[in-house]
């Protein structure tokens, strides 16, 4: 980084284009990881270099460049000390199966856009025809599959008090449970009949351009 600053006045970092969490106790332990370990990923910035390989909202990154990732802080900095350009692999977790994903480091570039506006606070809402989850969904159509960039994935149409209060909300977009992919309401609905009362649940959502997991506990 020196020697950087000497030669150019600046100093060029790699990037991929995401925007990460911890991997939480529960989560993992909902997830059947074993231990929390790994970074996961929330935001896939679109035609960055994550998103050209394939990398997904919800993935957790185990290992980048076979250096293994312990902590979320540790896939920052080892994306930073890869040059740009080059192509690395990178592994993740998805849906209980570990995958290999070759990344092209890109860039690092300030990013000067104003931080978004937090989403106001929903109460919850009605739930008619209430499922163990406490959620009820509607199909996505084909234009909202394009816009938000997704193949399957349910639309959270009202949430009991108790998946409110786990933190889902009107307007996610559920896109699996536990370590199965949701492609429609009644396999959502099926899903969701087969939880065993009580224990935590991982729901991979989708916010906006975030991607999140809420821990809900089924009830009856």
């Amino acid at each position: 980084m020196v020697d950087q600053l000497k030669k150019q006045g600046y100093v060029v970092r790699g990037k991929i284009g995401v925007q990460i969490d911890s991997v939480s106790r529960e989560l993992a332990e909902s997830l059947g990881l074993g231990q929390a370990r790994g970074a996961l990923v929330r935001v896939v910035e679109k035609g960055g270099a994550a998103d050209k390989a394939g990398v997904q909202v919800g993935d957790i990154v185990t290992s980048f460049n076979g250096k293994p990732v312990e902590r979320a802080n540790d896939l920052p900095r080892l994306v930073g000390e890869t040059k740009p350009d080059a192509t690395v692999a990178m592994q993740v977790l998805r849906m209980g199966k570990t995958l290999t994903l070759n990344v092209r480091v890109g860039e690092w570039v300030m990013d000067k856009k104003p931080g978004a506006k937090p989403a106001e606070e929903q109460k919850p809402e009605a739930v008619s025809k209430a499922n163990a989850l406490g959620v009820k969904v509607i199909d996505l159509n084909d234009a909202q599959k394009r816009q938000l960039g997704v193949s399957g994935g349910v639309l959270v149409e009202a949430v009991r008090e108790g998946a409110a209060r786990d933190g889902l909300r009107v307007g996610d977009v559920v896109l699996a449970v536990g370590n199965t992919a949701v492609s429609s309401a009644t396999q959502f609905n099926a899903i969701s009949a087969q939880l065993p009362v009580g224990k935590q649940v991982a729901v991979l959502a989708r916010r906006g351009e975030s991607g999140l997991y809420v821990l809900i506990r089924p009830q009856n």
